[in-house]
């Protein structure tokens, strides 16, 4: 069976679904593996690596895609344009990838017309089973690192406490809005680097968790807040009243710490703005703010996707693709999440694919199949088909389907 890794072609995307490690495993399950020319370049990885792994090396994504029934991706595949990604991919087709399907309506009604089947990583169901699989884990865990880092690159003063013959420097205070993956990793690197740390969340639970990291959380505590959260782990909905003290707080916080960097995600919706115009103007001039959500509409009202700009004497971070720009890690945790979803796709004995769609993660996961939109949290969703409890395809089926129409126009968990 083969499965193709074609080079990523979104803007800023850095990352490469698969690494010499997961190729040598796909290898060893009896898959051929054919990535694209210069795939892994802008992760590190060299075409000469996937060689040495057991891969075969082809001239274009064309080649690489063709009689694939599985191809791995980081990012989902460009529809229409000098770039289409899906208009000769043969029927069936399977294609893994981050697919953010709240926000790609026209993309996902081309993949189901074009009889594609979509798994989305960025749907996997957070459960035990499933955590090796889970990618917004693994990229966010990185995000918030490097949020950390890229601050500190714009930040004129140094991190930790020090004590010279000049006199004392003092540490820098660090504000992390949202203590899910990302946010406890930016407490846990800005501690490391010496930094006083504040943090806040809506969940109760959270305060724990940033303290064991060393971390002081910042929250109104009355016994509103002690309710917040579900038997699920999940915040409640508060109270206007209890909403109107927490922002007091929170800006009375902004005004007084060095740098803020801002996590919070909505799946599906525009991320919520944490940090105000005016809330930026009463922080200290030389002050950062890093927003982690600039992609999704940003948690700061000032920043720009894509760029640091300086409002009222304060540098805002709105880098894109966080993970991306550290992408020999970030590539290489995506494709250990790939592989480890994409064995429960396959069977060994038989060396093709079987689909098991009564498999929770495999149903949490699946957007489209058999020309249907089928994730029960999108519009026009349908059941997937289920012939018998297993559906298994081949390399050999694959090469002899139709080939697919070219179309036109193209995260909740509680962390």
């Amino acid at each position: 069976m083969r499965i193709a890794i074609p080079k990523e072609r979104r803007p800023h995307e850095t990352r490469v679904a698969a690494s010499p490690e997961t190729v040598k495993k796909l290898v060893n399950l009896g898959c051929e593996v054919v990535i694209e020319k210069g795939a892994g370049t802008a992760a590190s990885f060299t075409d000469m690596a996937f060689k040495d792994a057991g891969a075969t090396i082809a001239k274009d994504a064309e080649t690489a895609c063709k009689d694939a029934a599985v191809i791995f991706k980081v990012q989902k595949p460009i529809v229409g344009g000098k770039d289409d990604e899906i208009g000769k991919l043969a029927k069936g087709t399977v294609i893994i990838s981050i697919t953010d399907p709240y926000r790609s309506a026209k993309e996902i009604e081309a993949y189901a017309k074009a009889d594609l089947t979509i798994f989305a990583m960025d749907f996997v169901p957070r459960i035990t089973r499933a955590q090796s699989m889970d990618v917004l884990s693994s990229q966010s865990n990185l995000a918030g690192y490097k949020a950390v880092l890229d601050g500190a690159a714009v930040f004129n003063r140094a991190f930790p406490m020090m004590m010279t013959a000049a006199g004392k420097i003092n540490p820098a205070r660090v504000f992390v809005m949202g203590a899910g993956v990302a946010g406890l990793q930016a407490i846990a690197t800005a501690k490391r680097l010496g930094a006083v740390v504040l943090a806040t969340d809506v969940r109760p639970a959270s305060k724990e968790q940033v303290e064991s990291l060393g971390g002081k959380f910042v929250a109104v505590e009355d016994d509103e807040f002690k309710q917040a959260e579900t038997a699920g782990g999940y915040a409640k909905e508060m109270s206007d009243a209890y909403k109107k003290k927490q922002a007091t707080l929170i800006a009375e916080t902004i005004a007084k710490v060095d740098m803020v960097i801002t996590t919070a995600l909505i799946p599906g919706r525009p991320a919520p703005v944490l940090v105000t115009a005016d809330m930026v103007k009463s922080m200290k001039p030389g002050s950062v703010v890093v927003d982690l959500a600039v992609e999704t509409g940003g948690n700061c009202e000032l920043s720009q996707p894509g760029k640091v700009v300086i409002k009222n004497g304060v540098n805002i971070v709105g880098h894109l693709n966080m993970p991306g720009r550290l992408a020999t890690d970030a590539s290489d945790l995506y494709a250990r999440n790939l592989f480890n979803f994409f064995e429960l796709l396959f069977d060994k004995e038989n060396k093709a694919l079987s689909i098991d769609w009564n498999d929770e993660i495999v149903k949490g996961t699946c957007v489209t199949h058999e020309e249907n939109i089928v994730h029960p949290a999108l519009a026009h969703a349908k059941e997937p088909a289920k012939p018998a409890t297993k559906t298994s395809a081949s390399a050999d089926a694959a090469k002899d389907a139709d080939p697919a129409v070219e179309t036109g126009e193209k995260e909740g968990g509680k962390a």
